[in-house]
């Protein structure tokens, strides 16, 4: 069996459990990102008596609902199909997995939250969960969270690196202090293999054993189709054939300089406005992150973006490593090439790194003067332009965003790439894998320096 890889969600799940006030828990996220695996592993090494359903594999226990919602009436059920379940209040957890499969399941939280004797875990994977049918059960009585693959501190815990570790670069940044030089070229390294494995488990686990990235394009192949054969599976209401062709095209239009999602490139009379549901079916389902181009590069942020302005990036970088052409495999792997695809492979790694810190995405281009900004994110008083620099090129967008008084509410900016931490009094430079410390960075910026 593949090594339990510590998670963030680990901390999250004991807090909960510690919580006197606990809500029936659903965590939701991507397929195959290690979801049942880290709730199996707390379960088990915090309740005496774990109750665990799948809803897929176990189909006939969507029925033990049937008879109503009452705490009792269910375990009565549970027990019917299997006697050998025990259930001893304070110590017993149930954990409903695939819970798209089975809505009711969501129904019965509240009941189980007044009753009060039990704690329950939910799982269920965005590819098809209906979470709008969902979400609007039980409100008030349930927490949600929200689980992604792995992200980069993941992955260095994955390799050995301790928190200590982490905890000093983190220091390094608020202290605007250099890394050393060997610091710098070993976590360049470790980030040009997470950048070309992704943060699968799974693929994470294979890289780990084999110490080398062999059998690792295969699994994300694998994970390619298998999102695909989702799409066809659970695709309601909408043509699959569309949605599937939005899935097929992401890497091709990351390829193009401005890299902007266009719906017309895919078929002939396409229009933007039959796609719309597709996207955000896609989006939905946890399998691409959107980014869309403000209107102005001022705050707010939300309200201030066009919605038919927008690109397109994989959730995980592994899905875009694995639609990629055989040459361009072949110079990931034997080079470590992360230039090819005009600085996509980049892109794509920020903005899965900034969404798994909780962040929007968003983006700007503009004319007059001459603006191309990848990403904003904000502090609590001024907006942040990050910049994604594929090679160590002019920042002329980012000086003409921080010139005095053109944009109030822009302070500094942030300019990621290979580069050292550094601040030129307009904006500061950090590595590309330091992505990961960038909100409790901005959070804790100025308290720092005031």
């Amino acid at each position: 069996m593949d090594e339990i890889l510590k998670r963030k969600i680990d901390a999250y799940l004991v807090a909960w459990k510690n919580n006197p006030e606990r809500k029936p828990l659903i965590v939701k996220g991507a397929r195959q990102i290690g979801k049942t695996r880290s709730i199996e592993w707390f379960a088990n090494r915090n309740y005496s008596n774990v109750v665990q359903i799948n809803f897929v594999e176990q189909k006939k226990y969507r029925d033990i609902f049937n008879d109503g919602f009452e705490v009792d009436m269910i375990l009565k059920n549970i027990s019917l199909l299997n006697p050998e379940f025990k259930f001893v209040p304070g110590e017993t957890i149930f954990f409903f997995d695939e819970l798209q499969a089975c809505p009711n399941c969501a129904t019965s939280l509240k009941f189980f939250k007044l009753d009060g004797r039990f704690d329950v875990i939910c799982s269920g994977s965005l590819m098809g969960i209906k979470y709008k049918e969902i979400e609007s059960n039980s409100v008030g009585y349930k927490e949600d969270y929200e689980m992604h693959s792995m992200d980069f501190e993941e992955f260095l815990w994955a390799k050995g690196y301790s928190e200590d570790f982490i905890e000093e670069l983190y220091q390094n940044m608020l202290e605007v202090k250099p890394l050393a030089a060997l610091q710098t070229d070993v976590l360049f390294d470790l980030f040009r293999d997470y950048v070309i494995i992704g943060g699968m488990p799974e693929v994470v686990n294979t890289y780990i054993k084999n110490k080398n990235f062999s059998g690792t394009l295969s699994i994300q192949k694998q994970l390619l189709k298998d999102y695909e054969e989702d799409i066809t599976k659970y695709a309601e209401g909408l043509d699959k054939a569309k949605i599937k062709a939005v899935y097929n095209h992401i890497s091709a239009f990351l390829a193009k300089e401005n890299k902007r999602f266009q719906i017309t490139k895919i078929g002939r009379n396409a229009r933007n406005r039959d796609y719309i549901g597709c996207v955000e079916w896609l989006a939905d389902a946890g399998v691409i992150n959107i980014c869309y181009c403000m209107n102005h590069p001022e705050l707010p942020i939300k309200g201030n973006y066009d919605p038919k302005l927008y690109k397109i990036y994989f959730k995980d970088t592994d899905l875009l490593i694995a639609s990629l052409d055989e040459e361009a495999q072949e110079d990931l792997r034997a080079n470590k090439n992360l230039g090819t695809y005009k600085g996509a492979i980049y892109e794509n790694i920020v903005g899965d790194m900034l969404v798994k810190q909780g962040y929007g995405l968003y983006y700007y281009s503009g004319d007059r003067p001459a603006i191309e900004m990848d990403f904003f994110i904000r502090d609590t008083d001024s907006l942040i332009p990050v910049g994604v620099k594929a090679n160590d090129g002019a920042t002329v967008s980012l000086n003409n965003l921080l010139k005095e008084n053109k944009y109030p509410d822009i302070k500094y900016g942030i300019k990621l790439g290979y580069k050292n931490i550094g601040f030129n009094g307009k904006f500061y430079t950090f590595p590309y894998f330091l992505t990961f410390l960038l909100k409790r960075f901005v959070s804790d910026r100025k308290k720092y320096i005031s």
